[in-house]
């Protein structure tokens, strides 16, 4: 048997990683700006993460949700007191997708209706209902098109009062910050408009948070920029460090109801030793100050140079928008500077490195793309 060939990939085979920097298995040295699309938020192998899965290990790996799990309420816990959302409730899952999959649900489940608004340039996963709301017909198979979802410009506050006024919706999902579309910022004033009509609608807010979220902004969640309340946040990706976890963290109006929603691996014994990890570490180290600084210092530098079209992001996201004719920087950073980084069509570059990057890696990328564009 050979592998499905979905991916294309670097010919580079990584064999072991720490904090900042992998190695592959000839012995080079990277610094990993990526963190394997925003996944790694406290750095790679972090030991306090290393030490939390390998003592429950040695105790339990995994038992179903037919039992009472200790472990799932002290990470509800905790994440309801990092995040500032104490009073909601948490549903543990596997992935991105899937998190978005069940908030979509679970709104259609509140208030009994199927539209949804979604943005151009979306992207919300690939499973049924959340590749549906995704802005991209090249990974939307033909049974997963349905006629509930409602495409709008990004940040177009006119074109959503209108889609409300004209259909009956059941929820609004929307990045705080837009990844794959090319690190796109939704507006405060377009997230509060977003809150004011789901709230005059009945309609349920969906912040999806997945890759956004987890202070990766400089808040909790990128929608926190924007001073109000999501009903739903989904998220996944900086939530386990590398261990798939996902959740979704709920309002208390949207009531539960014994399987309504479910999920085999979801919140495991594991999962949750790597969830609590990283927020023990982002709040005792405070990652998010961090990601704030940082991520100010290297959106500072980079403006400074003239051959950029545009930086966008907040935190440690940030977008670098480059002319066509630089289209080869991303593998240059790559195989002639060592430095991984992301990439979002047609030109920009994505950084998405852990939480707990320094000066000295920030220092590193700028120099190697100053070199690029010069």
């Amino acid at each position: 048997m050979k592998l499905f060939d979905v991916y294309p990939l670097n010919d580079i085979s990584i064999v072991k990683a720490l904090g900042a920097y992998v190695w592959d298995d000839k012995g080079e040295k990277y610094v990993d700006m990526y963190g394997g699309h925003a996944v790694i938020s406290i750095g790679h192998t972090h030991p306090h993460y290393v030490q939390r899965l390998q003592d429950q290990l040695h105790k339990v790996g995994f038992y179903s949700n037919s039992i009472k799990i200790p472990l799932q309420v002290e990470l509800a816990e905790k994440l309801g007191s990092v995040s500032g959302k104490n009073d909601y409730q948490l549903f543990l899952c596997n992935s991105g997708a899937e998190a978005n999959e069940n908030a979509l649900k679970l709104a259609s489940f509140y208030n009994g209706r199927k539209k949804i608004i979604a943005f151009k340039k979306a992207f919300h996963g690939r499973t049924s209902l959340a590749v549906a709301v995704t802005d991209n017909p090249n990974i939307v198979a033909p049974v997963n098109q349905t006629d509930n979802v409602i495409f709008l410009p990004f940040n177009d506050e006119v074109a959503l009062e209108q889609a409300f006024q004209q259909h009956e919706i059941s929820s609004v999902i929307i990045e705080g910050i837009q990844g794959v579309g090319g690190i796109n910022i939704a507006a405060d004033s377009f997230l509060q408009k977003i809150r004011s009509l789901c709230n005059e609608h009945n309609a349920v807010y969906i912040a999806d948070s997945v890759q956004c979220g987890y202070g990766r902004s400089g808040q909790f969640y990128a929608h926190d920029h924007s001073g109000v309340q999501a009903d739903i946040y989904t998220m996944a990706k900086g939530m386990g460090n590398g261990f798939p976890v996902a959740g979704i963290s709920i309002a208390p109006k949207i009531q539960p109801k014994h399987f309504m929603l479910g999920t085999t691996f979801g919140g495991n014994h594991l999962a949750c030793a790597a969830a609590l990890a990283v927020l023990e570490i982002i709040e005792q180290d405070d990652l998010m100050t961090n990601a704030k600084n940082i991520g100010n210092y290297l959106m500072d530098e980079l403006k400074k140079l003239p051959a950029i079209i545009e930086v966008r992001g907040r935190g440690l996201m940030i977008g670098i928008e480059l002319p066509e004719h630089f289209k080869e920087v991303k593998k240059n950073l790559l195989f002639k500077h060592k430095i991984f980084t992301g990439e979002a069509k047609p030109n920009v570059i994505r950084l998405l490195p852990a939480l707990n990057i320094s000066k000295t890696e920030a220092n590193i990328f700028l120099e190697a793309i100053k070199t690029e564009l010069s």
